[in-house]
């Protein structure tokens, strides 16, 4: 347990290596996900669409949150949003930056999915064969009225069907469908190459020092609160370990006995982090302060 609890905040670092790693799984995960699907359209009017879309659309969703709940970064930026500037005020910069990196790992395994859905085809010919015009194909145009036209079109996904085995025109809807589904997915993944490419060139023409500044101040910000959490930890340790002899201060002489205290050097140092501190309610004004005051970042 331990050993998992260790690898879980490793991955949870800050590190930017790591949370690529991460947002690689995810998107691997996402196609792997989506092969591994028995996808399975309903083929009745009025259950295509929302099962063709949500398909399409809830997983990446899941897959936003995923990344938003694996990176440590959202909960060091909406704390940094919500805290009370105090003595330190707030960087908006520093939080848009952190925002920005956020969504765009975030966002790696959602798109991968919506485009992996797109080239496949499946989910918008299950989608949308009902909303296709039957006098392009003829055999659906000789139908005698249009529910029943509407009605065979949304039988077009399931070829096992017995009114579509025989039906000349379902692979042409498919095909047709499954075109305009290719074309948006690669349409969608060349708009996000170009996006990046520009993103990437465009970048030296502003101010490096401001973006460095963010980035920077980003990192400290992520760092801060990791120290401040393990300084309580060793701070909750010494201040546990002297309530305790505190409370067995009638059996000193067994615990010196056993070498249950802490060596000398090691008492002069927890008095020195415990000076002054001596009950819960102290303790919960100094992390009031902590939060509603925190100090600035001037260390001269």
């Amino acid at each position: 347990m331990d050993r998992f609890r260790m690898i879980f905040q490793y991955f949870q670092s800050n590190s930017e290596s790591v949370m690529n790693g991460i947002c690689g799984l995810l998107a691997l995960a996402s196609v792997k996900m989506y092969t591994s699907f028995d996808f399975s359209c309903p083929c009745l009017p009025q259950y295509n669409v929302a099962y063709g879309l949500g398909i399409m659309f809830v997983p990446p969703i899941i897959l936003f949150l995923c990344g938003l709940i694996l990176n440590r970064q959202s909960l060091v930026m909406l704390e940094e949003w919500r805290r009370p500037a105090g003595r330190r005020k707030k960087d908006l910069a520093v939080i848009r930056y952190m925002c920005s990196s956020i969504v765009q790992r975030a966002m790696v395994a959602p798109v991968v999915w919506i485009i992996v859905t797109l080239l496949d085809g499946k989910c918008l010919i299950c989608a949308f064969s009902g909303s296709v015009d039957p006098e392009k194909f003829v055999g659906f145009a000789n139908v005698s009225t249009v529910l029943t036209a509407q009605q065979l079109l949304a039988k077009v996904p399931c070829k096992d069907d017995e009114l579509m085995k025989n039906n000349t025109s379902r692979k042409a809807v498919s095909r047709y469908l499954r075109c305009w589904s290719q074309a948006l997915g690669w349409s969608i993944l060349l708009i996000l190459i170009i996006a990046a490419f520009l993103a990437r060139w465009l970048r030296p023409c502003f101010n490096q020092a401001t973006l460095l500044q963010a980035r920077h101040w980003s990192n400290y910000i992520d760092i801060e609160q990791k120290t401040f959490e393990e300084t309580c930890c060793e701070h909750s340790r010494l201040f546990a370990h002297k309530c305790i002899l505190h409370f067995f201060e009638s059996m000193q002489q067994e615990i010196k006995l056993h070498s249950f205290s802490l060596p000398r050097e090691g008492e002069e140092a927890e008095g020195d982090l415990l000076r002054g501190i001596t009950d819960q309610d102290q303790v919960n004004k100094l992390l009031t302060r902590w939060y509603n005051e925190k100090p600035p970042l001037d260390v001269s």
